[in-house]
């Protein structure tokens, strides 16, 4: 019941920002990829990334992008904030800080790859280390 709960919290609580933020009409990019097992991957506005995968799902703000400062480094760099929730190893949920790299493949298909340091705060305050990858296309 508490990850449903904290699910339901976290994709309502992107929702607002991202209908706050979105003046123009909303940039969409769907995937597949690997974060909470075998996970459908949508992304809004290259901001908002919410994954649904086998073991679980996620939502995550990408607050900060950026750039190598070498030029022939084919890949930009993001921070964020998010959350996930298990719905297969004890309904584990908690906060999440990920870290990665997106390369733009083609011009409408981006690549990425990311670490994320996870607070698990079912029973106990646990902290973990997770990553994801995958595949996404832009509309």
């Amino acid at each position: 019941m508490k990850t449903v709960i904290v699910a339901i919290g976290a994709l309502t609580l992107s929702s607002i920002a991202y209908a706050e933020s979105s003046v123009t009409s909303p940039q969409v990019a769907v995937g597949i990829g690997v974060d909470q097992g075998l996970s459908a991957i949508l992304e809004l506005n290259d901001q908002y990334r919410l994954s649904a995968g086998n073991d679980g799902m996620s939502a995550d703000y990408l607050f900060k992008k950026g750039q190598f400062e070498q030029q022939n480094i084919p890949v930009d760099w993001y921070v964020g904030a998010g959350g996930w929730a298990e719905w297969d190893d004890g309904d584990d949920f908690g906060l999440r800080l990920p870290l990665g790299v997106d390369w733009v493949y083609k011009s409408r298909i981006h690549v990425y790859g990311q670490v994320h340091p996870e607070l698990n705060l079912h029973d106990d305050v646990e902290l973990q280390l997770g990553a994801a990858a995958g595949v996404t296309y832009k509309f």
